[in-house]
């Protein structure tokens, strides 16, 4: 079993920064990938950034150049900095990791989720 939680959301005002983090406990053998995923009201949710275990990232067109997401393996801990923030970047965020429990046990874990909210 492996839990994920998030903290660092909140209120900002736009132009602001913040940053997410995501650490996974449990009985962990290997992960491979890490995400951040977002869901606005009204909205499907969408991949936000991957980071693979080999340190490839990718992002979605909308927040490039503004947020970077990075891992700490020995910590188990996903990151996502988020730097001038827009109102429509208002959002729940979620982290996801994929990897192994054991050699022969896969998971696929999701963090609670964190408000992320740009107003004046």
């Amino acid at each position: 079993q492996v839990q994920l939680v998030e903290s660092g959301g909140g209120l900002v005002q736009p132009g602001g920064s913040l940053r997410l983090s995501c650490a996974a406990s449990g009985s962990i053998f290997s992960i491979n990938d890490m995400g951040w995923y977002r869901q606005a009201p009204g909205k499907q949710r969408e991949l936000v950034a991957t980071s693979t275990s080999l340190g490839f990232t990718n992002y979605v067109d909308s927040v490039k150049g503004r947020f970077t997401i990075s891992r700490d393996n020995a910590k188990n801990t996903v990151y996502l900095q988020m730097n001038s923030l827009k109102s429509e970047d208002t959002a729940v965020y979620y982290c996801n990791m994929v990897g192994r429990e054991s050699r022969f046990k896969p998971f696929n874990s999701w963090g609670q989720g964190t408000q992320v909210t740009v107003s004046s």
